[in-house]
């Protein structure tokens, strides 16, 4: 499977149109379907379960949805308790 989507990946490169059209997609969902679309048209038979798993659409998923791919501590991504959290002195001495 994950040649499959290395295949996916390659093919990709330097095709306008796809790459045009994952451009504009508004969420990580219609990328998904875009990727099923150039996966079936290239007979690689990726499902959208694989591709939402596999790096890496799974994060260019989760870029597009600016959501983190996993979570540390109180669920709050990771990202997001970088800045919450205040900055400790951690001395050398």
């Amino acid at each position: 499977m994950v040649q499959r989507v290395n295949a996916l990946v390659g093919a990709l490169n330097g095709a306008k149109r796809t790459n045009e059209a994952l451009a504009n997609c508004s969420n990580g969902e219609q990328m998904l379907d875009v990727l099923l679309d150039a996966s079936a048209k290239l007979g690689l038979g990726l499902s959208r379960e694989e591709l939402a798993n596999t790096p890496p659409i799974r994060d260019w998923v989760w870029w597009k949805n600016k959501e983190a791919v996993f979570t540390i501590g109180d669920a709050k991504p990771r990202y997001q308790q970088d800045t919450q959290q205040p900055k400790r002195f951690l001395g050398l001495f």
